[in-house]
């Protein structure tokens, strides 16, 4: 051994002589010369060793190289320290000096007290250790008899001897002379050993356990697999991961998507069906095994007349709408792999967007599928849950398309959808429903990732997280439907092209009513034209007094009603019929009385024609119940709406009636104001927004600024606000209102206020105004002139630039009213007051 900065080097010196041995002794200098990387030949002093003799040399094994390796047995001396190295010959000799102890200082040190304490627990450690080892080893005993046996300054080295350490922990051993040192180190070394023994056999322990626990679940299994094959209830012979990938392999994944499901059917065979993991594995390969990769569905010729009778057939007017439709379709049969735009239908709940979709299915005989969107705001509802989480699924666009269901489109199927059958095809006609209700919160914004699925360019390796290949959507056709435009974002909006459909006119309902819903209605309650008939003057009360929305399901509602009613009368109804004079109903007692005594009975079967009237009027009366005003009343109530309504709430002045629109369609909304003693100031409530609290403000202003003008007030009287308060209130309260279209509706109802003038109550306007009186134009027309109809309003005032929107309005709703066009808010004051408004006119902008 040498010093601690000559260790590495005796190290070497080490290897050196081990080498020169083998090779019979020759080259003896590297004994004491240790040649280093860069070449140099650095000298070694040893000053520590170990003296030992030869007992064995054998020739070992030949190595490839040629080379030979020798195997020698050397027994251990003493230590020694050297004090001089000189060179004789082909060798080297040294003067050294014994570090063993002598007898009288072995004799002296084991008096020592702090050595006993150190012998004693490494016996102890030792002896727990022989005792471990004595269940394993059959020479364990023999290790216990030299424990008991061997002198203490010799028991560490033989018995740390005896087990398995590394090259550098035997060096440090032998370079130990002081005794306590020794003892220590070996105590280290077993109690090192016994942790390694406790570790491997707990770890032994809980792997036997599970082993264990595996083998008996098998047992079990293969118990009760041969158990159901004497019962003879196991039918299924073929292996389940067998099956699976015959399916996928029928499945015609792309080359890519093979390999993937590839690798993780092998990693599922390597699983046994109790890990957690299993379950998780198993559903994802059935997922990939179950998506229509290559299946498609075949498009016959698209016969474009025979889809136009469908249209016409199924949905009464929406002629702008369904020549759209005939539009996108004509150019899909003239181009089929063109990439159509994405219709998206807006308009209130109730008019027949979704069945539209449902159409456009049919007339390509494609699939159809329905994703509902309201309420999502999870992005992973699009993308879908990455594995990794407990209970992940994929998105609602991929699980879609997994398993699709067919409908059988009528009109309106978007109320009661029948499925027919279940088949998964990569390009099904896919709605999109409710694309406006989406929202967005600390788990992503799902609209964002709809933006990848509606682009043509990046839906062809769409990405599910769940799935986690790439998926093709460009083959399937995106319909979108939403109530109002505004909340969808700009940049998902950007991509579709919107189709609005503003609602019907009474004329309309009238006929989808009698022509759809009434059938529907009996055939849903059991019912028919034979027990139920509702006029057509029924209809249209029910039309003008029950229901003023946009579309038509309170008026099925309605006709639903009348149907319940009618089927309690006729399942209570007796039948008791009262028959003629001369004909006489035959109980059943006679009957049997003349069979028991044998008398012959005579029967003759009456035609219930018009040559008897007396018996079928008298079948027709009991059996068929026609709907009057006093059953409406009856079932469905006073009537909640009346034409004399906006009379009635414009007979004071300081009420105007203005049109706005809702997510509903159109509606009618009054406005009033009213003063009161008080500073100056403005009141505004009804849930008003920001954009129409600022409308009345600039409304105020603008009277407040041509009050002279307007014969508001005297040359002389400034503020026509001084000493009171204004206080504008929009009825209907709990429902938030906003917008800029009220603006001239407020100048109005000011204008009445103050002059004390009313409004014609057959009169209603819309616009946007400015601060110099310009009125500007706003959006949905054709929706609040349609409840300007529904109202009984006559005459509506519009902004001029609106002009061109007054061709979407039904010739025969524009042939009803008078629709007046305004430039500037004089205008609108001129048409709003019966006989007109006196101001003085100056010079206009």
């Amino acid at each position: 051994m040498g010093s601690d900065s000559e260790e590495r080097g005796l190290k070497g010196s080490a290897d050196a002589v081990g080498d020169s041995q083998k090779q019979d002794g020759k080259n003896p200098q590297e004994l004491i010369h240790w040649h280093n990387s860069c070449g140099n030949s650095i000298f070694i002093q040893v000053l520590r060793g170990v003296a030992a003799r030869a007992l064995q040399l054998s020739r070992g094994v030949e190595k490839p190289s040629g080379r030979v390796t020798y195997i020698v047995v050397l027994e251990g001396l003493c230590r020694f320290s050297v004090q001089e190295l000189s060179a004789r010959g082909t060798y080297y000799v040294a003067r050294i000096n014994r570090l063993d102890l002598t007898k009288s200082e072995l004799e002296q040190a084991e008096q020592d007290q702090d050595l006993i304490l150190l012998s004693r627990q490494f016996k102890a450690a030792a002896m727990e250790l022989i005792s471990i080892l004595e269940q394993k080893q059959k020479t364990a005993g023999r290790t216990k008899v030299l424990l008991e046996t061997v002198p203490v300054h010799r028991l560490a080295d033989i018995f740390v001897a005896s087990f398995e350490i590394s090259f550098e922990e035997q060096l440090s051993m032998l370079d130990s002379v002081d005794l306590k040192v020794r003892i220590t180190k070996a105590t280290e070394l077993v109690d090192r050993h016994l942790q390694s023994i406790r570790v491997a056999e707990k770890i032994t322990q809980k792997v036997e356990g599970q082993l264990s626990k595996s083998q008996k679940e098998f047992l079990l299994r293969q118990q009760m697999r041969a158990i159901k094959e004497e019962l003879g209830d196991n039918d299924d012979d073929e292996d389940d991961l067998a099956a699976l990938e015959r399916k996928m392999q029928s499945a015609g994944m792309p080359p890519n998507v093979w390999k993937h499901a590839q690798r993780e059917l092998r990693r599922l065979r390597k699983m046994q069906p109790q890990q957690p993991g299993y379950s998780s594995s198993r559903g994802y390969l059935e997922l990939l095994a179950d998506l229509p990769w290559q299946n498609v569905s075949e498009e016959p010729e698209l016969d474009l007349k025979a889809a136009k009778e469908s249209l016409d057939r199924d949905h009464y007017g929406l002629v702008k709408v369904k020549q759209r439709i005939i539009e996108y379709l004509a150019v899909r049969k003239l181009k089929p792999d063109a990439r159509g735009p994405i219709l998206c239908f807006v308009g209130p709940p109730g008019v027949g967007k979704t069945s539209l979709a449902s159409s456009i299915a049919t007339a390509l005989n494609r699939k159809f599928v329905r994703i509902s969107l309201g309420g999502v705001k999870d992005e992973a509802d699009i993308r879908g849950h990455r594995r990794t989480y407990i209970g992940s699924m994929p998105g609602r666009l991929i699980d879609g398309l997994k398993v699709v269901e067919l409908f059988q489109p009528t009109f309106y199927t978007f109320l009661y959808l029948l499925p027919l059958q279940r088949v998964a095809v990569s390009n099904p006609v896919m709605l999109l429903d409710e694309i406006d209700k989406t929202g967005s919160d600390v788990r992503g914004d799902p609209a964002s990732a709809l933006l990848e699925v509606l682009d043509p360019e990046q839906n062809k390796t769409f990405n599910d997280h769940y799935l986690n290949v790439p998926f093709d959507l460009s083959k399937i056709i995106f319909v979108a439907t939403a109530n109002r435009v505004q909340p969808i974002p700009p940049p998902l909006l950007d991509r579709m092209e919107v189709i609005e459909l503003p609602g019907y006119t009474p004329e309309e309902k009238l006929k989808i009513a009698m022509k759809h819903l009434i059938p529907r209605v009996l055939e849903q309650h059991g019912l028919s034209s034979e027990f139920l008939q509702i006029p057509e003057d029924m209809v249209k009360i029910i039309i003008q007094r029950y229901t003023r929305e946009a579309g038509v399901r309170n008026l099925e509602r309605n006709l639903s009603a009348l149907a319940r009613a009618a089927a309690v009368m006729v399942a209570e109804q007796d039948c008791n019929i009262q028959f003629s004079k001369d004909v006489q109903p035959m109980t059943t007692s006679l009957l049997d009385s003349r069979l028991a005594d044998g008398a012959e009975v005579e029967m003759e079967v009456i035609p219930m024609n018009d040559n008897r009237p007396e018996i079928s009027n008298a079948f027709a009366s009991a059996s068929v119940l026609v709907v009057d005003e006093s059953m409406l009343e009856k079932v469905l109530g006073p009537p909640r709406y009346d034409d004399s309504e906006t009379a009635e709430r414009v007979a004071t002045p300081g009420v105007s009636v203005g049109l706005v629109w809702t997510s509903f369609g159109g509606e009618v909304q009054f406005v009033e104001a009213t003063a009161m003693v008080g500073k100056g100031d403005l009141h505004l409530t009804g849930q008003l927004g920001d954009v129409i609290k600022e409308s009345a403000q600039i409304a105020l202003t603008w009277v407040r600024a041509r009050a002279a003008n307007l014969k508001l007030s005297t040359a002389g009287e400034i503020n026509i606000l001084e000493n009171q308060d204004i206080h504008i209130h929009f009825p209907a309260g709990a429902v938030p209102k906003d917008g800029p279209s009220a603006g001239v509706t407020l100048v109005t109802s000011l204008v009445s206020l103050f002059s004390q003038r009313k409004v014609r109550a057959d009169t209603a306007m819309t616009g946007e105004m400015t601060l110099r009186g310009l009125v500007l134009p706003v959006g949905g027309i054709k929706d609040k002139v349609l409840a300007a109809h529904r109202y009984g309003i006559k005459r509506v005032i519009l902004p001029e630039r609106n002009l061109k929107d007054l061709t979407e309005i039904p010739s025969q709703i524009l042939s009803s009213m008078e629709i007046l066009l305004v430039k500037r808010i004089e205008d609108v004051l001129e048409h709003a007051f019966e006989g007109g408004f006196p101001w003085r006119r100056h010079s206009k902008l």
